[in-house]
């Protein structure tokens, strides 16, 4: 990989069909299942050091 330095461009995330499909700068485009992609956004959480109690979940009702 040719890259070295960090993106400050979040990626764009869609679903299409039964996948989620993130696409991102220089080129990143990759497609997950459902199950991947819930897993995946989990580890980025943590890897960005987010807390659960830094999640905002807007109250039912």
């Amino acid at each position: 990989m040719g890259h070295t330095q960090a993106f400050n461009t979040p990626l764009e995330i869609t679903k299409v069909d039964n996948e989620v499909a993130i696409t991102g700068p220089d080129g990143v485009a990759i497609s997950l299942t459902r199950e991947a992609a819930i897993a995946s956004a989990k580890r980025l959480l943590d890897a960005a050091g987010v807390e659960d109690d830094d999640i905002y979940q807007k109250p039912l009702g």
